[in-house]
């Protein structure tokens, strides 16, 4: 279950998944919520590695681990958390996210909190509000 704050709202995703996002007036991202379920062999142990690599390998130019950690207990489950920087190969778009990969009674999923780079101070409590509140399943 993914909650998010008013200021945002839901967008498109991919089946299975849940995404909100807050966007400027010509439709660029600024904030993004997303959860996902869980799709391949992704561990908690490592996580933070494995996280980089996607992005490396998906949709980041460049993209760094700032602070991880694992053996997080969440509402429902546990997992493990990334906090990186990375920068999109298509217009260069700085961002910051925290990345996790929480895993209830009944799966996985991954949980995605991302925001422009230039807002990280401002929106990271309500990034935070969104990855505590999250239920696993």
């Amino acid at each position: 279950m993914l909650s998010y704050p008013p200021s945002m709202r839901p967008v498109a995703a991919d089946p299975g998944a849940v995404s909100a996002a807050l966007l400027d007036p010509t439709g660029h991202y600024l904030t993004y919520l997303n959860a996902t379920p869980q799709q391949g062999a992704e561990k908690p142990a490592g996580w933070a590695a494995f996280r980089i690599g996607l992005l490396r390998d998906d949709t980041a130019s460049t993209a760094h681990a700032d602070l991880s950690a694992e053996h997080l207990t969440f509402r429902h489950g546990h997992g493990s958390c990334v906090i990186d920087d990375y920068t999109t190969r298509i217009k260069a778009n700085q961002y910051r996210e925290i990345a996790c990969l929480v895993l209830g009674q009944h799966g996985g999923s991954v949980l995605i909190a991302a925001t422009a780079l230039d807002r990280w101070n401002q929106d990271r409590p309500i990034l935070e509000q969104a990855i505590n509140a999250y239920l696993a399943r």
